[in-house]
């Protein structure tokens, strides 16, 4: 064995696919220039430049967490600071976050090969986590760049935003292409994601089967008239009344259009994204179903297995697609259970409280869309998760595994021999209660305020490097930028 650089004694190592609902017995992770080198019971320790006693906690593959939005309200720079001390207080060690030219994020238009230098720049040597890009193409130029997008930026997987074609992020607009940047000539509508498609379906032949396409599944349409008819009637308010403006139904159109399109195309990577509610899963269900040759991933996001419309703290929970009621989250935890859900994620977006609210502070529709969380993912999944039965192998798969593979990501995923040594120790049985203060990012507020959590992240690796000790990050920004494709 080569020299060891860190061997970790005493963890319950949690892989994906064993089966394991209970803790395993504990082993010994040893790591050799930032890849696990082995892993076993009672490794020799001579030699070795640390060793950390992980004294009996589980130890999870590093979160893969394949939804985030770095710098979208803020400076890309700054938020990659902040947010990424984030994801190392709550064992994310991976981040792909999504981005696209218009307002928010870099506030520029034009071309990829132009704004995505200027995001890695941004990014470069301030991230404590490894990190990957997903691109939205907005335009006809952007559909002609993905073969460039692929080869020089090492991006593999785009996104389409369903309803933006007709209404705003946070509510209704008469002026989206002005806050998407596009020109007099461009259409962002059901065509132009037809031709996304088509684009990507030639560059799976060209590239691989790494080539994905996600979605953000609502329908304009039906969101405008229903949040034209909550606000008129004004019987309700806050997050009920949000959700009841995006119902679940514009979920389940949205995903029965966008499936009939990839069948259409040929497009067999379809990632539908962030499922909120029983009918969107439901749809899911169906269209997989319906075009067996199309190989959907279902994903859902913390918030929607853990907060609901009356239990987060406030409309500060304001996110698409929204909250929803109590049924809704229960659905989800049931088909979870059932394995209909492939990957579970944060959806992390940093929006500042002076950012968040309006003038009023009650008013939901005034309120900007979105809220921090990677670091209540893993936490949150297992404290939860164990009271209903979910296997820890099986989040092991949800939030590392399988969005790695999807993804790309070769190296992560695992606590095997020859992975990234990106290690997350959790304490199954810790007892705390989320204070928004507590945490590493920049919001200043969580709609998880108040909430009892039954399972803490205390310790994390990337690369073998410790980047949380005792729950509070350390060290150096050493996180890298993931190119995902190589000639």
């Amino acid at each position: 064995m080569s020299t060891i650089d860190l061997l970790i004694r005493n963890a319950r190592v949690v892989r994906p696919g064993q089966d394991t609902l209970d803790a395993p017995p504990p082993l010994d992770i040893a790591v050799t220039d930032g890849t696990i080198s082995a892993v076993g019971a009672d490794l020799p320790a001579s030699g070795a430049g640390r060793v950390v006693d992980a004294d009996g906690l589980l130890a999870f593959p590093g979160v893969v967490d394949g939804h985030q939005h770095w710098g979208i309200y803020r400076d890309l720079a700054e938020d990659t600071d902040s947010e990424s001390r984030a994801c190392a207080q709550g064992g994310v060690t991976t981040s792909l976050t999504y981005m696209r030219t218009g307002r928010y994020y870099l506030n520029r238009g034009g071309s990829y090969r132009d704004f995505v230098p200027l995001a890695l720049d941004a990014m470069a040597g301030r991230s404590f986590v490894d990190h990957a890009l997903h691109l939205a193409p907005m335009t006809a130029e952007h559909i002609a760049e993905i073969p460039a997008l692929v080869e020089d930026f090492g991006v593999t997987s785009f996104k389409i935003f369903m309803f933006y074609g007709g209404h705003g992020l946070h509510g209704r607009s008469d002026d989206q292409a002005g806050f998407l940047m596009i020109g007099p000539d461009e259409r962002y509508d059901l065509a132009h994601f037809e031709f996304v498609m088509r684009a990507l379906t030639a560059a799976r032949a060209r590239y691989g089967d790494t080539i994905s396409l996600s979605l953000h599944c609502e329908t304009a349409e039906i969101m405008a008239a229903y949040t034209e008819m909550v606000e008129r009637d004004g019987t309700l308010t806050g997050l009920r009344a949000y959700s009841a403006s995006r119902p679940p139904h514009s979920e389940g159109l949205a995903i029965t259009m966008a499936s009939y399109l990839a069948h259409e195309t040929g497009l067999a990577g379809i990632n539908l994204l962030h499922l909120s509610s029983a009918k969107a899963v439901d749809a899911a269900l169906r269209m997989a179903a319906t075009f067996p040759t199309v190989d959907f991933r279902r994903e859902v996001t913390i918030g929607h297995l853990l907060a609901d419309v009356d239990t987060a703290h406030g409309i500060g929970g304001k996110v698409n697609p929204p909250l929803r009621e109590r049924d809704d989250v229960e659905a989800l935890w049931r088909h979870l259970l059932a394995g209909d859900i492939d990957w579970v994620v944060s959806d992390h977006a940093c929006c500042r409280d002076e950012q968040k609210f309006g003038d009023d502070r009650d008013d939901v529709f005034a309120a900007r869309s979105g809220f921090g969380g990677a670091e209540y993912l893993l936490p949150g999944l297992v404290g939860e998760g164990r009271k209903r039965g979910v296997a820890l192998s099986r989040i092991a798969e949800l939030t590392s595994w399988n969005p790695a593979r999807r993804y790309g990501l070769t190296g992560k995923g695992d606590i095997a021999v020859g992975f990234d040594a990106d290690i997350a120790l959790v304490d199954p049985d810790a007892q705390w209660t989320v204070r928004a203060a507590d945490s590493e990012s920049a919001q200043e507020y969580t709609p998880f305020e108040g909430f009892d959590m039954t399972a803490r992240v205390t310790d994390v690796f990337l690369r073998g490097h410790r980047i949380c000790e005792n729950g509070r990050v350390t060290g150096d920004p050493r996180g890298a930028y993931l190119h995902r494709h190589r000639a």
